[in-house]
């Protein structure tokens, strides 16, 4: 059952690869829920070409953009506002890459140009896309920014390898943006912790299948699934949830609050 709680909003959807990836599941959603939505990747993801097919299926813009170069992401926001004729109501950032973890390096014996890749991809591009919304005045007041992180940013999980750290700083920017956003603009900056999920990128990590089992075994509700998070997402970029920001909500069916 959808209730129009994105009625009349628009939204900047970051990070779809395929019809796996959690991104798609939230345009999926959010298009239910009445938004209109734009969707944006880097020019190697759209080579793939599941992502042209997906704007034809949902009849809704792609943008082409380098999330890792500033003046990328400045033409991705104008293009946004372009094409909305308005300001944006809410974004999703659901981006990240290791090399190191493509490559089987250990986290002791990482390739520093990949560690800084990673950073920079799963990261910093969050921080770009906020420094230039922030500037440009992109998104509207009350407006609304997710990112995706996972548990291994609090916790050792040795598979999970340089992403943790990658999602330590990106729950850092979450929080430092919140203070910024909430006192200059009244924005929400939020990133969910979910559970894991296989996908294209996720099932790059060792042994990713039995860390989805053990997840799954040992969480009171069992894991949650991609349309489950998408379902959260929509809550918060709705307007029901307006005072709250700089937070890491756990999505996880209790995963996080366990003693394994």
């Amino acid at each position: 059952m959808n209730h129009n709680l994105l009625k009349g909003k628009n939204g900047l959807i970051l990070g779809i690869i395929d019809y796996d990836s959690i991104a798609y599941h939230v345009a999926l959603q959010c298009i239910k829920e009445g938004a209109n939505i734009i969707i944006s990747n880097n020019k190697q993801a759209i080579k793939y070409g599941f992502i042209t097919k997906i704007s034809k299926d949902l009849s809704i813009p792609i943008i082409e953009a380098d999330l890792t170069n500033y003046t990328n992401v400045e033409k991705l926001i104008n293009n946004t506002l372009k094409l909305f004729n308005s300001k944006i109501d809410f974004i999703l950032h659901s981006v990240g890459i290791s090399y190191n973890i493509r490559k089987k390096n250990d986290y002791i014996k990482h390739n520093l140009d990949y560690y800084f890749n990673t950073l920079n991809v799963s990261s910093l591009s969050l921080h770009r896309i906020l420094s230039v919304c922030f500037q440009k005045d992109a998104i509207s007041c009350w407006g609304s920014v997710v990112t995706l992180t996972y548990y291994g940013s609090k916790k050792v999980l040795p598979e999970y390898n340089d992403m943790g750290d990658a999602k330590s700083l990106l729950e850092s920017i979450v929080r430092n943006f919140g203070y910024y956003y909430g006192v200059n603009k009244r924005v929400r900056i939020n990133a969910i912790s979910q559970s894991p999920v296989i996908t294209k990128s996720s099932i790059k990590i060792n042994n990713f299948n039995t860390i989805v089992k053990n997840s799954n075994s040992k969480s009171p509700l069992g894991n949650a699934n991609s349309d489950m998070c998408a379902k959260y997402c929509v809550t918060l970029f709705s307007d029901y949830t307006r005072m709250v920001t700089m937070q890491t909500l756990f999505h996880d069916g209790g995963f996080s609050s366990m003693i394994i």
